[in-house]
């Protein structure tokens, strides 16, 4: 990521766009806002192991409903949400290092495969086990939180929490990338025989992008768990996954604001798309399509595709 003063300058003027916009919103448009950045936070766990170190992943969403029925079970049990919100991310995180390991074993789409399992496994789970998850009819009245006393649950206080805490992730996400971690998984990404040679622990860095990545996803389930105030199995199924990977591919793997505009596709172009009735998913399958087939690289490979820019 380069952040040169023509990119700092965009940042900025983007995160005063996002602390604005709420205020010429309905309560709905609110809604989807929050959801973006939830999407967002989950899609930059999932775009460090995909994008940077080259792991494909099929299981993301699993890790978010991991998140998500954590907060739900523990929050309605009288636990506090910031209590909730670590512990999410280290359940995830000590998830993600076992679900690691078929990683040190296969790669690619046999790769897909093993993580596609795990998602199974975890939907069946959430939708069996009643006596734990509710089974099918979920967890209602999940609260939101609140913050020196001052209650969170109106849409803007609440959408300016998912705001801060996605900023933070990216932030921590970019010190990531820029440290010799960032390095180790981007050298694990296009060679992983010349990395182990030039000493990068090959076991280490692909169990630590799969357990960091979870971790960014059980963060982002607290949240998605607290916006809807209601949990139940199926946004987490694979289906779930697969557009949580076609958003890190169609913003651009491996950029750093990838998952930013990634999130945005899958979460508000169908809502742009409602003028078209029913027709507006064929459109939206569409327009994805051929966005895969003219840029590949993503949304953000756009500037390199016309002769300018360079990859951010």
């Amino acid at each position: 990521m380069n952040l040169h003063s023509p990119h700092r300058i965009a940042l900025v003027l983007g995160i005063l766009a996002l602390v604005l916009l709420p205020f010429g919103l309905k309560g709905y448009g609110i809604y989807l806002l929050s959801l973006w950045c939830v999407y967002t936070m989950a899609n930059f766990g999932l775009n460090l192991g995909v994008g940077y170190a080259g792991l494909l992943s099929l299981g993301q969403a699993g890790f978010l409903g991991v998140g998500a029925y954590t907060a739900g079970i523990l929050i309605n049990m009288g636990v506090s949400f910031w209590f909730v919100l670590p512990l999410a991310a280290l359940n995830c995180f000590l998830l993600g290092l076992l679900i690691g390991f078929p990683a040190l074993r296969v790669q690619h789409h046999y790769l897909a495969f093993a993580t596609l399992g795990f998602n199974v496994l975890i939907f069946l789970f959430m939708r069996n086990e009643q006596w734990l998850t509710g089974g099918p009819l979920g967890i209602p009245n999940v609260p939101r939180p609140s913050l020196f006393g001052y209650s969170l649950n109106p849409a803007i206080p609440f959408y300016y929490l998912v705001l801060v805490f996605t900023l933070l992730l990216a932030g921590i996400m970019a010190w990531l990338l820029r440290s010799p971690w960032g390095r180790a998984f981007t050298a694990l990404r296009d060679n992983p025989i010349r990395a182990e040679s030039l000493g990068v622990n090959i076991t280490l860095y692909t169990l630590l992008a799969f357990a960091i990545g979870a971790a960014f996803a059980g963060i982002a389930g607290v949240f998605y768990a607290t916006l809807v105030e209601f949990i139940d199995p199926n946004p987490f199924t694979y289906s779930a996954s697969l557009m949580l990977l076609l958003a890190v591919i169609a913003g651009g793997a491996g950029r750093f604001y990838g998952p930013v505009v990634g999130a945005a596709i899958i979460v508000l172009l169908p809502e742009w798309l409602r003028f078209a009735h029913s027709w507006y998913l064929v459109i939206f399958g569409f327009a994805i399509v051929a966005l895969m087939i003219w840029l590949p690289g993503g949304v953000l490979a756009l500037p390199e595709r016309l002769g300018f820019g360079e990859k951010s």
